[in-house]
């Protein structure tokens, strides 16, 4: 499915701690009741992927594991 722009405005929306410390690759986040959205922060008006809560806690999980087992 592709990213669409959002009419959201108003959303606590905050950087991701898995953002390179480079400002260029921000990747920010904002949760409704059943959403878990995401958004580059360069481009705040553009496109926003919208995913269940769930599938986007299973993504975090595996980047958790995936950078504990490369350290």
């Amino acid at each position: 499915m592709p990213a669409r722009p959002l009419a959201i405005h108003g959303l606590p929306w905050f950087k991701s701690s898995y953002s390179g410390a480079n400002t260029t690759e921000c990747v920010e986040c904002a949760y409704l009741a059943h959403t878990a959205l995401i958004r580059d922060s360069k481009c705040s008006g553009g496109p926003t992927l919208s995913v269940r809560p769930q599938a986007w806690a299973r993504f975090i999980d595996s980047v958790r594991h995936d950078s504990q087992q490369s350290s």
